[in-house]
């Protein structure tokens, strides 16, 4: 026997691996089935049980079964091997899928070959990429009766474009529009960009959801906005809704007054691009989230990352999902050079002396920022009472120090980082990073400063 075909029998059919005992006229449809998928291997003359029953190895056979696989589409080039009484094809993972054969498209799913409906079809197009949503031409969206003038003069200023230039080439060479029907129309990145009705249920997946929480969890929502514009607007207003809601400390040298937000801004921007270029689009059940709880912000996609990226090769090689609207927004310097986004993340955390991010690949795609808290010290720099709110490693452990400090609250109506000291077995440093954080979320409120500083609480409304 070659070296593992007695283990390949005695493991039996899997997702690389089919027995066949005759070469029937199903075998066509096995061969297209593992190239649409990894590949694997067919071995001809085995029973479903992993027996080796034989079968016609000669050269006449062996001519049959390649004429049978020829009939695939496009070509594949199949390796077949005798070994004693069976033949063992070696079918390769196919460099120009989808493949078909006549009776139709195949996937292997698991250990079986299963028949593609339109649906199935579709949806892998949009897998393997052979399908884009960004370059999809809108029927239903004529340029002349959808077009918003105000996001277009604002995109074209930001991309050092002539207005003089004639409109409709440059959405043509954007490739933003194309003819359909003898009318210009919209492709989908064009209409992201220029569309006129932001309110177009077509789109509203487009769109992305801000979120401020109270906590760590989705329980009690304190503030929330839907962005359903241009993208450009979108990214703009997102990154306004996160400065809103995060913290600004001040440093002053001479005359001069710095605002420096908890968490870089560039690193925050980055994500937001990479969030509403790279999501998918065909995904029409979520849309782009971004997410602010007291100890972290989430920037969340739909459709995890592109294959053939992984884990090991994540943030150094770069491979679009979106390519107009990756262009669209190179051209106006929200994305300054392809590939470099998550480096750029990092490096903008790690100047800004914050934890760095974090990040999901699986399903959705989550960028994690952990959020610091900060003190003035008396020079009147900014420094770090904790790298982390949580950092003895346990958000829900914080949590219970919270609610234990209301609760002495509401028998003494006032605490003192001492008096916690006396309840709470931590630093006092520790100690008035999460009083600082109970009073930014307005839970208590701080009266006083420095030393003879105390809380209160600021609503007994609050008392959960």
């Amino acid at each position: 026997m070659i070296p593992d075909l007695e283990i390949i029998l005695s493991e039996g059919e899997s997702y690389n691996v089919e027995f066949k005992e005759t070469t029937d006229k199903s075998l066509p449809s096995e061969v297209c089935a593992l190239a649409n998928a990894s590949g694997g291997r067919v071995f001809i003359g085995v029973d479903d049980n992993g027996r080796v029953v034989g079968t016609d190895v000669s050269n006449v056979a062996r001519s049959r079964i390649q004429d049978t696989i020829n009939k695939i589409e496009p070509h594949l080039k199949v390796d077949i091997e005798v070994y004693e009484n069976i033949m063992i094809l070696t079918v390769p993972e196919g460099k120009n899928k989808p493949y078909s054969c006549p009776s139709g498209f195949y996937l292997r799913s698991g250990p079986n070959s299963q028949k593609l409906d339109r649906n199935n079809i579709v949806e892998f197009f949009q897998t393997e990429g052979r399908i884009r949503y960004d370059e999809i031409v809108r029927e239903d969206l004529p340029i002349n009766e959808h077009f918003n003038e105000t996001a277009y003069r604002h995109f074209i200023k930001l991309a050092k474009i002539s207005d003089v230039l004639d409109r409709e080439a440059i959405l043509k060479n954007l490739n933003c529009a194309g003819f359909s029907k003898e009318r210009l129309r919209f492709t989908n990145a064009g209409a992201l960009f220029f569309r006129k009705n932001d309110e177009d249920v077509a789109f509203r997946h487009a769109g992305i959801v801000c979120a401020l929480y109270k906590g760590m969890d989705k329980t009690y929502i304190l503030d929330a906005k839907e962005l359903n514009g241009d993208i450009v607007s979108n990214v703009d207003d997102a990154i306004i809704f996160l400065k809103k809601h995060l913290r600004i400390s001040y440093k002053i040298e001479k005359l001069q007054r710095e605002n420096i937000l908890e968490l870089p801004e560039d690193a925050l921007r980055e994500a937001v691009v990479n969030a509403v270029c790279h999501r998918d689009y065909f995904e029409k059940g979520a849309r782009v989230m971004v997410e602010i709880y007291d100890d972290r912000v989430d920037i969340v996609n739909p459709g995890g990352v592109c294959k053939g990226i992984n884990r090991d090769n994540f943030g150094t090689i770069s491979i679009t999902r979106n390519s107009i609207i990756a262009s669209m927004l190179h051209r106006i310097g929200y994305i300054e050079q392809m590939g470099t986004g998550i480096m750029r993340m990092k490096n903008a955390a790690k100047e800004a002396n914050v934890a760095e991010p974090e990040f999901e690949l699986e399903g959705f795609f989550k960028v994690t920022f952990k959020r610091s808290v900060y003190q003035l010290n008396e020079t009147g720099d900014r420094q770090a009472i904790d790298k982390r709110l949580a950092s003895d490693g346990d958000t829900k452990e914080t949590s219970e120090k919270k609610q234990l400090i209301l609760k002495y609250l509401e028998k003494q109506k006032k605490v003192t980082v001492s008096d916690v000291s006396s309840i709470i077995k931590l630093s006092k440093p520790r100690i008035r990073a999460i009083l600082q954080e109970m009073s930014n979320d307005g839970t208590i409120e701080k009266i006083g400063n420095n030393r003879y500083a105390y809380y209160v609480l600021k609503n007994q409304n609050n008392f959960p």
